[in-house]
């Protein structure tokens, strides 16, 4: 894939820009390498100071990056400038809380240990690679740095090769906020040389948001050369709906749900199982809010749904959803493929899925529903579960008992009740299963890429 700016709403060609070359390479990471060494040993207040000069350079910069967002992976400009808000205050979040999170502890009686003192403190791994995804260009990206950096690491950025912007964009934001040179850099790569970046012995662990695939071959060439990994790899997120439920609200946050990002987010809900009870009636309402959104140009203000980012990513929707019609579910609204400049989907519902669909056990990454018809709690649990994924979930319910029930039973990193899954700095992030392994964001975000180290004195 070539590495350049295509416009999704237009199919233009923006702009190309050149791969990095070998000497490039090698000079990035011996960069990343010598600037470790120096954030290894600053304090907590000077890198605080840092990152929060940085956060503000990022609000200040709110319109320029929001539309350089709209104009790589085509989400709207509302939703792109929420993005970047959002990134300023992760940055702000872990450089207010990173030496709180990373104080160790002390054990009281260190005599049970034969000790006249011990305890444990957290210190920085090195040079970590980050190869993000093009859903949320800045987002995916500062959610990594942001506590990287305040914990002591380096880091090192292979982008999307479709966001090339946003990663020169985030090359350079560091440095400007006061970071040594080096603290974080991006690499212009194809994936071809992901491999060869992180067998360097100077790069010490990887984390990757992207992929099913990717991830096991990133997780592959880690494991082979024993350093540490964080993966996400997305998810097919099961959005439950019982019979107490406040039907109206849950309607509007699972439109939302499933349309935010252009549909193109990992914890977008994507498997709506529905009490028959009720499935009807949420139908019935879901469709028709569905086929109420606005599908146009994300730079316009009342645009709701803009393009997928890739044709590519819009041909393999389309083949799920066509497969599914083939095979007997109904298109309630939307499933065809409009005619026109850009790579556009229709927000669609469907209903009547079984397990012979392909849409049953591949994830939908677009503006597409699939609604499933349930008669008890057992059955919607059954149903849920039956994913290889396990990143995040939703359940409606005003039932207390029915609410424990399944929120202890969903298989997922994250069980949202009465409300619509999203990230937030203060809680961990990740899945289980084909979703990934360990956690972004919190307290166990920072010290993934931490050495936790015993102290033991006689």
């Amino acid at each position: 894939m070539p590495i350049a700016s295509i416009n999704p709403a237009t199919g233009e060609t923006v702009a190309r820009f050149d791969e990095h070359d070998d000497t490039e390479i090698d000079a990035r990471i011996a960069a990343a390498d010598a600037a470790h060494r120096t954030l290894r040993t600053t304090d907590f207040a000077t890198r605080r100071g840092w990152m929060h000069a940085a956060a503000d350079l990022l609000d200040g910069d709110v319109e320029q990056v929001a539309e350089l967002i709209t104009l790589e992976m085509g989400k709207t400009l509302a939703q792109a400038r929420g993005e970047v808000r959002k990134s300023a205050n992760a940055m702000r979040f872990y450089a207010d809380r990173a030496e709180e999170f990373l104080t160790g502890t002390t054990l009281p009686d260190p005599s049970v240990v034969g000790a006249s003192h011990a305890h444990t403190t957290y210190q920085p791994l090195g040079v970590v690679l980050a190869v993000m995804p093009w859903n949320y260009p800045i987002w995916q990206v500062i959610r990594f740095a942001a506590p990287a950096l305040m914990a002591g690491n380096a880091g090192l950025l292979k982008h999307a090769s479709n966001v090339p912007q946003a990663a020169i964009y985030l090359d350079t934001l560091f440095e400007r906020g006061g970071f040594p040179t080096g603290s974080f850099g991006s690499l212009l790569i194809p994936a071809a040389k992901v491999e060869r970046v992180l067998r360097d012995r100077r790069v010490v662990a990887a984390t990757l948001t992207g992929s099913e695939p990717a991830g096991r071959s990133v997780a592959a060439i880690a494991g082979s050369e024993v350093k540490h990994v964080v993966l996400e790899l997305g998810g097919s997120d099961p959005f439950v709906v019982m019979p107490s439920a406040d039907l109206d609200r849950a309607v509007a946050t699972a439109v939302a749900s499933r349309t935010s990002n252009n549909g193109q987010a990992c914890i977008n809900a994507k498997r709506f199982i529905v009490h028959a009870d009720i499935h009807d009636a949420f139908v019935e309402k879901f469709a028709a809010a569905m086929a109420a959104l606005t599908v146009g140009d994300p730079r316009d203000e009342k645009t709701d749904v803009g393009p997928l980012a890739t044709r590519s990513g819009r041909d393999e929707l389309a083949e799920l959803v066509d497969d599914a019609v083939a095979a007997g579910a109904t298109a309630v609204v939307g499933g065809a493929t409009p005619d026109g400049d850009g790579w556009f989907y229709p927000p669609t519902v469907l209903t009547g899925i079984t397990e012979t669909m392909r849409l049953y056990r591949e994830e939908a990454f677009g503006p597409v529903a699939s609604v499933y018809s349930v008669a008890d709690a057992n059955e919607a649990l059954r149903v849920a579960n039956d994913t290889t994924f396990g990143l995040s979930s939703a359940v409606w319910t005003q039932d207390a008992d029915e609410e424990a029930r399944i929120v202890a039973g969903l298989d997922a990193g994250a069980v949202f009740v009465n409300g619509m899954s999203i990230s937030y700095p203060e809680l961990p992030f990740g899945g289980i299963k084909d979703s990934g392994v360990g956690r972004e964001l919190s307290a166990e975000g920072i010290r993934e890429f931490c050495n936790l180290k015993s102290v033991w004195k006689g």
